[in-house]
């Protein structure tokens, strides 16, 4: 309970003082579901959201992403985040792999910068410059079944001073007792978390608390408080919550029920997230343009020829699309 009545204690005093950057989505239209308030950000919001550079920006000042991804079981999950991430604006992107995937990111994308994991340290992002935005994502393509995965997870929450996006492998290490201990520090510290689970992943997280998993709208919001993070809840239908206010993303399409689009995702997200944008209008944003991205190469591909690679690379298709 502390951390719910502590995330609406901060809300709402951020809102006192116009510091909050969720007041930004105040004016989007909203329902119900089951009772549960749902909000739809309309398209003029979602173009708000998008981070353009200035005319005096550099690859620092656009933002540096860490992705921390890929394991032999789960090669290309890496190549599928970090070109996304470069497609979706970060200036920076950093990609953190085991020494065998070396080759294979250099093949996907010559301009990332890659480290192996070996020498890896998450004391590195201990600092954050001033106007050097950055964020930390992990998880994408590993495989939970290493130790190693477990503590990576534990040391990037303990040490970055960065928004931390928390995907795929690695989100079973939050619902350990070290784990949710971790995320309760970053919470009081005011740093920033984001989570994106699907159902069953979601299910995972919410088996500690006993939630009900019935409704994915609510579930979105009782995670969220239960854990102290921002949830971008995948399906059929997104719903991004911050405990607060609870989103919908209805544009998805099963041209995306295929094989790593959610690597694509956590690439999209974290991206906007390294570029500044705060973490529910980045789950917002990254969620429909990851739709209208997945509905383009449907279009290009057909529904049964479209692969997790082809929505990355319409994701500047589905950017012009949303500005019009």
């Amino acid at each position: 309970m502390g951390i719910i009545a502590n995330k609406v204690k901060a809300t709402k005093k951020g809102a006192e003082h116009g510091t909050d950057d969720r007041v930004a989505v105040a004016r989007s239209s909203s329902w119900s579901i089951d009772g549960a308030p749902i909000f739809a950000a309309s398209n003029d919001e979602l173009v708000s959201f998008l981070p353009f550079p200035r005319a005096d920006a550099n690859k620092y000042t656009r933002g540096k992403l860490t992705l921390v991804a890929g394991s032999n079981r789960y090669p290309g999950a890496a190549c599928l985040s970090a070109v996304a991430a470069e497609r979706m604006g970060a200036g920076y992107v950093e990609v953190v792999v085991p020494a065998s995937l070396k080759p294979l990111l250099v093949s996907a994308s010559p301009s990332l910068v890659i480290s192996s994991r070996k020498g890896w340290d998450a004391c590195d992002l201990s600092v954050v410059a001033p106007n050097h935005p950055q964020t930390l994502c992990i998880g994408p393509g590993f495989d939970s079944a290493e130790a190693e995965s477990e503590a990576l997870v534990f040391a990037a929450l303990r040490n970055a001073a960065c928004p931390v996006l928390v995907d795929g492998g690695a989100l079973d290490a939050l619902t350990t007792k070290k784990g949710r201990r971790l995320l309760r520090r970053r919470f009081e510290r005011g740093l920033e978390t984001v989570v994106t689970p699907h159902l069953g992943e979601a299910a995972r997280l919410a088996k500690p608390f006993s939630l009900d998993v019935r409704n994915p709208a609510r579930l979105a919001s009782m995670l969220s408080l239960a854990y102290g993070f921002t949830v971008v809840l995948k399906g059929p239908d997104t719903f991004v919550s911050d405990g607060e206010r609870t989103f919908a993303v209805t544009e998805g399409t099963p041209d995306l029920a295929k094989a790593g689009t959610g690597d694509v995702l956590a690439g999209m997200i974290s991206s906007l997230a390294a570029q500044g944008v705060p973490p529910l209008q980045a789950g917002v944003l990254g969620s429909t343009l990851h739709a209208k991205a997945g509905r383009a190469a449907g279009r290009r591909f057909t529904s049964f020829g479209v692969r997790a690679e082809d929505v990355a690379d319409c994701i500047p298709q589905a950017i012009i699309e949303l500005i019009g």
